[in-house]
């Protein structure tokens, strides 16, 4: 799983039938340089690209993700659809402690 910051939403107008009424978010996803800042400066943008991710939990924007990506993706479901990244947690905080022997 990684971690990201939902910057957007996408809106569809088709679909296929398994995805209706699914979310979809803008995420840029965290980097290392994210947790050495630590929570004293904003996160901002990553220099990675963004990803679309479906969202079945309820993620908006300004919220940190945790997503999944490639086959993982389409696991929760009966039939895969096609789907590349999806949603797996919302997360309410990130404790990052780096281990400097």
């Amino acid at each position: 799983m990684k971690l990201g910051s939902v910057i957007g939403r996408v809106t569809l107008s088709k679909v296929v039938p398994e995805l209706e009424g699914a979310r979809w978010l803008v995420v840029s996803p965290f980097t290392r340089e994210h947790f050495q800042r630590g929570t004293e400066t904003p996160l901002g943008l990553s220099k990675d690209p963004s990803l679309v991710v479906y969202d079945s939990l309820g993620g908006g924007v300004g919220q940190t993700i945790g997503y999944v990506e490639g086959r993982e993706a389409a696991q929760p479901f009966p039939v895969a659809p096609p789907i590349d990244a999806i949603n797996a947690a919302l997360v309410d905080d990130i404790f990052y402690n780096p281990f400097n022997p």
